[in-house]
């Protein structure tokens, strides 16, 4: 009997499509990726054709090739650019006299709003002062004994009433501030005589401005107070209207004068980062400009923030406000005048 020899089939025995997959997986073992030598990870995943980038990343991620690591990013396309910002795209920030009306209302509303403000410093210096807190603290200790034999929540409610009492007692007693802000008007910087009478020898206050790109951020009102020797008044000229006068008669007319800090503030989140001491510096320039290279430069008793509303035992932070804009003003005096020299 002659033997057929028969091809080895490896899939003898099995169905179609176990057949199916085992013809699958000999394809797929075929695959040589020594041969290929790919540099990637990317390669090396894609050299498999049922292996792919996505199967295994998510149609949503990639790899970075400029990495000298395969690491895996996940796209975003609200990602920042990789372009350099320009320095064109920077606002400018200038400070100097305002001379435009309606930089010197924004001017105006700064000052205005620091008034407003003034009602949260206020407020928070009544809440936690001690003797309130003692007062609160009495007041809770006896509403509990008294209503001790009820449950709970009547207890609690109580509590949550005397509490919003206080506070809105407190509100009460703050909300002077807000008037006062309102009633910040463009004839607060018009110069006005003892009598209440415009003063037609005086020029209306200096407004020191601190511009970023075009926003207000910091507000300085100025006023130069000439001398009151006759010297100084014959020499301004006999005329009583001043726009008649020429920049070297108003000189001469606040010669021997000096500056008058009547307001000073900048917005909230640019404090303490110099700004104010800049506007200081300039402050100080314009009034030895108009009044000589000796003039002094103080802050107004009467200033845009001098008004308290409450009893004294509670403006503590704002007399030390007050000393601390006091001592930053005898500062930028002191930097003045030691840079003279060197000019």
């Amino acid at each position: 009997m002659l033997a057929v020899a028969r091809p080895v089939n490896l899939a003898f025995g099995l169905s179609s499509n176990e057949r199916d997959a085992s013809h699958h997986m000999a394809a797929f073992m075929e695959v040589d990726l020594r041969t290929c030598q790919p540099d990637t990870l990317v390669d090396r995943i894609n050299a498999v054709p049922a292996l792919k980038t996505s199967a295994v990343l998510g149609p949503a991620a990639h790899i970075d090739k400029r990495s000298s690591s395969p690491v895996a990013t996940t796209a975003n396309k609200s990602a920042p650019s990789d372009e350099p910002i320009g320095l064109d795209d920077i606002p400018p920030l200038s400070l100097g006299v305002l001379t435009e009306h309606a930089d010197k209302v924004d001017a105006l509303k700064l000052v205005a709003d620091s008034i407003a403000q003034q009602r949260q410093t206020a407020s928070r210096s009544m809440v936690f002062h001690p003797l309130n807190v003692a007062g609160l603290s009495a007041t809770l200790g006896v509403a509990y004994q008294l209503n001790s034999n009820r449950d709970l929540g009547v207890n609690l409610s109580i509590m949550s009433g005397i509490i919003m009492a206080y506070l809105m007692t407190i509100r009460y007693f703050t909300a002077q501030y807000i008037p006062l802000a309102e009633d910040l008007k463009w004839d607060w910087i018009l110069p006005i005589k003892d009598d209440g009478e415009l003063d037609p020898d005086a020029e209306e206050d200096k407004i020191i401005g601190a511009k970023y790109g075009n926003e207000i951020i910091g507000a300085l009102v100025l006023r130069l107070v000439p001398s009151t020797s006759e010297q100084t008044l014959a020499a301004a000229g006999s005329t009583n209207s001043r726009r008649k006068r020429s920049p070297s008669s108003l000189n001469n007319y606040y010669t021997g004068g000096h500056g008058v800090v009547r307001a000073w503030t900048t917005i909230l989140r640019y404090r303490r980062r110099g700004v104010g001491s800049d506007m200081l510096h300039e402050a100080i320039k314009v009034t030895r400009d108009h009044c000589g290279k000796d003039a002094r430069v103080v802050f107004a008793e009467a200033h845009a923030n001098s008004v308290m509303v409450v009893h004294d035992m509670f403006n503590r932070p704002f007399r030390k406000a007050e000393q601390w804009a006091a001592a930053a003003l005898e500062k930028a005096l002191q930097h003045v005048e030691s840079d003279q020299p060197k000019r």
